[in-house]
């Protein structure tokens, strides 16, 4: 369980689960019509170097990335949908020139917006965590110091 919530960590979480969105195989997504039947070609060491940069992409995630994933697009619920917009486009890291474009205002306030977006799901994550620390205080048996 985490100490404490904070906006630097909840936008943490939330630029790893656009990470780990980005990385989910995207196979089958597309109808089948839109695809052709010409076999992928593969070249040997000796026709493909310098044909292409070489990419190198990351495998898929593992599970618990995935989990993380889901718990952080649920805190996205709590806020409007200019804030929701707002918070996706700088967790996948899209600059604050772009957004400033978007939402018709200038950095600063795109990011006191981005801020208060972070601070009202932190506050939320705290009051759940503090909520669950009293219930299990509550559990636990007192202790006779006699």
């Amino acid at each position: 369980m985490v100490a404490e919530w904070t906006p630097k960590l909840v936008a943490d979480r939330l630029e790893e689960a656009a990470s780990t969105l980005r990385r989910l195989p995207v196979a089958g997504l597309k109808p089948r019509e839109y695809g052709n039947s010409w076999p992928t070609v593969i070249h040997d060491a000796m026709e493909a170097y310098g044909w292409n940069e070489a990419v190198v992409r990351l495998g898929p995630p593992p599970a618990e990335a995935i989990t993380r994933m889901d718990e952080a697009m649920e805190w996205l619920r709590w806020l409007d949908q200019e804030q929701v917009r707002l918070v996706w486009l700088r967790a996948t890291r899209i600059p604050w020139k772009l957004i400033e474009v978007r939402f018709a205002c200038d950095r600063s306030t795109a990011w006191r917006k981005w801020t208060v977006a972070l601070n009202r799901i932190a506050s939320r994550l705290e009051a759940k965590r503090e909520k669950v620390l009293q219930h299990q205080e509550a559990r636990q048996p007192q202790q006779n110091l006699l």
